[in-house]
C-alpha cells in the first residue's frame, strides 16, 4: 500500500526571528553587574545560548527591579 504525500497550496510560512532588545543592568546593583559581565563573555566567545539565559536572568533579576 503506497501513500500519496502531502501536498499544499501555498509555501510554508516563514516566521520573524524576533530578537528583542537586550535588558540592560541595574547601575549599582552587583547582581546585574555579574550577569551583563557574563553576558559579555559569552558574547565574546560566542556562546548564545549563555547570552540567552543571561538575558533572562537579568529581565527576571530580582523580578526585573519593579
Amino acid at each position: 500500500m503506497t501513500t500519496e504525500p502531502t501536498r499544499y497550496s501555498a509555501p510554508p510560512l516563514e516566521l520573524p526571528l524576533r530578537l528583542s532588545h537586550e535588558p540592560t543592568p541595574v547601575e549599582g546593583c552587583p547582581g546585574c553587574t555579574e550577569l551583563a559581565a557574563l553576558r559579555d563573555r559569552a558574547r565574546a566567545g560566542g556562546d548564545m545560548t549563555t547570552i540567552s539565559d543571561c538575558n533572562v536572568r537579568l529581565r527576571r533579576h530580582p523580578e526585573g527591579h519593579r
